[in-house]
């Protein structure tokens, strides 16, 4: 075995484990916003699910948001489902709207049709 080959086995071995982190640097989250619509489409999909959501802005245009929520495993230990928002359910999404003035947002919380809220 060469020097090369012994000493990067010796780094993988002896390197501290890191731990993955997405921020959420890019959105505004010490000022929320809340956004109702209709959900077009859902992705249950690591890292995070997202849900698609038609949303009628002021002038009463359509405008399309991408709503970022959790992981699946981090939605199931706070009640969801993957069949618990289904598309065309009117929801209520409240988080950080993305800085750069897009229309996505990194969600905290969402409230169902029937009132129940749900840790996002």
């Amino acid at each position: 075995m060469s020097l090369r080959s012994t000493l990067l086995i010796y780094c993988m071995f002896l390197a501290p484990p890191v731990l993955a982190h997405h921020s959420v640097s890019m959105y505004d989250m010490a000022h929320p916003t809340t956004v109702t619509g209709v959900v077009r489409k859902v992705e249950w999909t690591n890292p995070h699910a997202y849900l698609y959501i038609d949303v009628k802005n002021e002038k009463g245009e359509i405008e399309h948001w991408a709503i970022e929520i959790d992981s699946p495993n981090f939605l199931r230990h706070n009640g969801w489902t993957s069949s618990t928002v289904k598309a065309g359910d009117t929801i209520t999404c409240t988080g950080g709207r993305a800085k750069n003035g897009a229309l996505t947002m990194r969600c905290t919380v969402v409230r169902l049709a029937n009132g129940l809220e749900l840790r996002a």
